[in-house]
């Protein structure tokens, strides 16, 4: 009947909505709140029973009308279009941020969905999965999700692995643990050495020879991405975090990622080399034009803020981490992290860390080759999350 086409659209894209945050995810602590937005006269109230009653862990999807189309659907339902609902609660973004904020919540990522709530044959399709995901376009569909976490009450403390991967970094392996500082419940050293040229791996045995808590492994396969996934393989504490053994960011910078993710501001702390001026030599001009277009790209596809993707510099829980998938299109592996944060719908969080010029050695990057593979990432992404 007429009078429930939008309740009809609504309803298939409701299903798809359970399907990529239920169905297909890994998390069994997702609450679903349909249409709550508009029904319940109280929400402040509402928001805090809610957080009262479910752990730290839980993620609260929030699914309700767009409320630019407020005029548009009152207007349907008195051309008998759609249901007559009585009064609503019609909420932007910002206010409904405002309220999960003063329940308790933290908004961790938002997107809205279906832009031409009418079937017409191919039109429709190319409206709601192309055209509903442009920059502007996207502001005016008709049904927006809100995912939300309980914010985390007072710190806690934490074992941590840090993951080293090096290749030709011979002169960088003994600073590198006296430049990283003590915290957490306790930490492990993990260094993966792969196929140097020099006398890379002779001094890692050196540093494990003067250190209890370090382990070292020769790396199998080939690129830093394998290297990370063995080191990951190895650790065995709480918080895994990534150092790259060129020393080009700070060792005593870590102790911010850990302070984020103890501190429960964070599960995902992705460092940003783009917010404090670098040193002359650290980033090459096209390398820095590079990484800027590609967060660009990132964050619109993805929903959420990232400045900076390719920073080496990652911490993130090891519990987490097992639920994250791995790809072969990403050389460096920072991709694989960074979606298998979003798709579990962690709270990420920038660390800013100053980006050094190298003391020793040159970069392993192919600037074309390894472009060329990220644009080829971007696509995949799309596709996964823009795309469903």
């Amino acid at each position: 009947m007429a009078s429930n086409i939008f309740q009809k659209f609504y309803k298939l894209e409701l299903r798809k909505i359970h399907k990529k945050f239920l169905d297909g995810g890994n998390r069994k602590d997702v609450v679903v709140l349909d249409n709550v937005i508009g029904n319940t006269p109280d929400l402040q109230t509402y928001f805090e029973k809610l957080r009262k009653s479910k752990p730290e862990n839980t993620r609260i999807l929030i699914v309700y009308y767009n409320h630019f189309w407020e005029p548009l659907l009152s207007f349907a339902s008195k051309l008998g279009l759609r249901r007559n609902v009585g009064i609503q609660n019609w909420l932007d973004e910002h206010d409904l941020a405002g309220l999960l904020n003063l329940a308790g919540f933290e908004v961790i990522s938002r997107q809205k969905r279906v832009l031409m709530p009418v079937a017409i044959p191919l039109v429709t399709e190319i409206f709601n999965k192309y055209l509903a995901n442009l920059p502007i376009l996207n502001n005016f569909c008709l049904i927006t999700l809100v995912i939300a976490r309980p914010k985390p009450i007072g710190a806690k403390k934490y074992s941590v692995s840090i993951i080293i991967p090096a290749r030709n970094e011979e002169k960088n392996i003994a600073k590198i643990i006296p430049s990283i500082p003590n915290f957490g419940k306790g930490q492990e050293y993990i260094f993966v050495e792969g196929h140097s040229n020099d006398a890379t791996w002779e001094e890692i045995k050196k540093v494990a020879a003067k250190h209890r808590n370090v382990k070292v492994f020769k790396q199998k396969g080939i690129g830093k991405a394998d290297a990370v996934r063995t080191g990951f393989s190895k650790a065995s504490n709480d918080i895994l975090m990534i150092y790259d053994a060129d020393r080009t960011v700070d060792g005593g910078d870590l102790n911010k990622f850990y302070n984020a993710l103890s501190g429960g501001v964070g599960e995902f702390a992705n460092g940003s080399r783009l917010v404090y001026p670098m040193e002359a030599q650290a980033m090459q001009a096209l390398n820095k034009i590079g990484n800027k277009m590609f967060s660009i790209i990132f964050s619109w596809i993805l929903g959420q803020r990232f400045k900076d993707t390719l920073c080496g510099t990652k911490a993130f829980f090891r519990k987490d981490y097992i639920n994250f998938k791995h790809s072969k299109s990403d050389p460096f592996g920072d991709f694989d992290l960074i979606f298998g944060a979003v798709r579990n719908n962690l709270k990420v969080v920038e660390i800013p860390v100053r980006y050094k010029e190298r003391e020793y050695g040159t970069t392993n990057i192919k600037r074309f080759k390894h472009g060329l593979m990220l644009f080829a990432t971007a696509t995949s992404a799309f596709k996964e999350f823009k795309i469903w």
